[in-house]
């Protein structure tokens, strides 16, 4: 239960960049501010790819929320599951209870988007929480000591073979770390394969890699993936997959135990509120966070549709946006405590960014580009930098620091078994 409060109760729905951002944004102000979340961590997304791929920990990139709002006495958690709002009783129902509320934010971030494909959903292994990642690091390592023990070659390929679907910044990454364990550690590990009999294979429907950067970071990304041995194949969509093989719209059937889904996201709405409000999974709000047609209910974030004429459809779902968002809204709700006017919200662009290994990475700044060993040290202090606890960065940077000096990645650990592996 949460203390009597006279102070307006502001509930914050989801743990991600925006949610925490307003929260600390929120502390020591005549407020009572409820997080709530599934989890009770905040997850930095950007790097579960190095989870699955063993260069990191999953408490390297984890900060548990309770210690996030410690510091304050008008900041409290809560581990729930949001089912639904009741806008009219202004009540929101969850798997522990009904909470009231004065003011709404919801904050809950992205959802896969499977497109209503229901045979990739049941089979494909994607990241977007630390579970998930542990269980794609699990299956990858479980298939690799498969592989060592079959005699058909044909099943050894489909053990080896990775498919991953959709090149946008995780795809990419995910391939530029499986390329670099390719050359330095599968093979170091697993004397009885050839390195050539290890495959990557990035499907992308668009005509490039990196469609949301420009042309010039694109055509260098793939470059450094094609160095690493991995095959670039655009303007490909996935139609289906069985756990044993991956249908393109090219009529190519791939072989594999190992498809990886990275094809893109959608708004994860809470039921309750208008259907006309939501456009593209996004709930539209105004240029103060508020979403149309509701009373005291905002949305920052990935979640969040504020239609500019710099940015038509909306800000980019990525953590900036929501960082920026968070503080704007957190600054206008302690103006209304002043009764001083809000301020409305304007996106200052920090740029775009991808690794695709050591030395290799691109990023887009305003109308620069850069490439090469200057990106990925600005790709690596960027990711340091808005990591969540002082702990947590040092233990990052001390494991960046070990791989490249020792061209290692000490955490090839099956921490579980993964989902059964289907059979051809």
């Amino acid at each position: 239960m949460l203390p009597e409060s006279n102070s307006d109760r502001i509930v914050i729905i989801g743990g991600g960049f925006a949610g925490i951002n307003l929260a600390k944004s929120l502390q020591h102000t005549d407020y009572q501010v409820l997080l709530l979340d599934k989890q009770n961590y905040h997850a930095f997304q950007p790097l579960l790819y190095q989870v699955s791929t063993f260069g990191l920990e999953p408490d390297s990139i984890a900060y548990p929320l309770r210690k996030l709002l410690n510091k304050a006495d008008n900041l409290f958690f809560k581990l729930a599951e949001v089912t639904s709002i009741n806008t009219s009783q202004k009540l929101i129902h969850s798997n522990i209870g009904d909470i009231n509320y004065d003011k709404l934010v919801i904050c809950t971030g992205t959802e896969i988007n499977f497109f209503g494909n229901d045979a990739i959903k049941k089979h494909a292994y994607w990241m977007k929480s630390v579970s998930q990642a542990l269980n794609l690091r699990s299956r990858i390592l479980e298939n690799l000591e498969k592989a060592s023990n079959v005699q058909d070659t044909e099943e050894k390929k489909a053990f080896l073979r990775f498919v991953i679907a959709g090149a946008g910044p995780t795809g990419v990454e995910l391939c530029g770390a499986l390329g670099e364990l390719k050359q330095h550690i599968f093979k170091e590990d697993y004397p009885e394969f050839d390195s050539n009999d290890i495959e990557i294979i990035l499907l992308e429907g668009q005509s490039r890699v990196l469609p949301v950067m420009s042309k010039t970071s694109s055509t260098n990304a793939e470059n450094y993936l094609r160095n690493l041995s991995v095959k670039v194949k655009t303007d490909v969509m996935v139609t289906n997959y069985d756990g044993n093989q991956v249908k393109t719209s090219q009529d190519e059937v791939i072989p594999t135990y190992n498809f990886i889904w990275s094809a893109g996201v959608k708004g994860a709405t809470v039921e309750g509120l208008d259907q006309d409000v939501i456009v593209k999974h996004r709930y539209k709000v105004n240029e103060f966070h508020e979403v149309e047609n509701a009373e005291d209910i905002y949305a920052l974030g990935d979640i969040a549709l504020m239609q500019t004429s710099a940015f038509p459809d909306g800000h980019p779902q990525v953590a900036q946006p929501a960082i920026q968002q968070a503080k704007n809204l957190a600054n206008n709700l302690k103006a209304a405590l002043k009764n001083e006017k809000p301020k409305a919200f304007k996106y200052f662009d920090k740029g775009t960014m991808a690794t695709i290994g050591r030395h290799k990475a691109v990023v887009d700044l305003n109308k620069t580009t850069l490439s090469g060993t200057m990106a990925w040290y600005i790709w690596m202090l960027v990711h340091l930098w808005f990591l969540v606890g002082f702990r947590n960065r040092i233990i990052t940077f001390a494991n960046w620091i070990y791989n490249y000096i020792k061209y290692d990645k000490g955490a090839r650990l099956i921490i579980r078994k993964s989902k059964p592996t289907a059979k051809l």
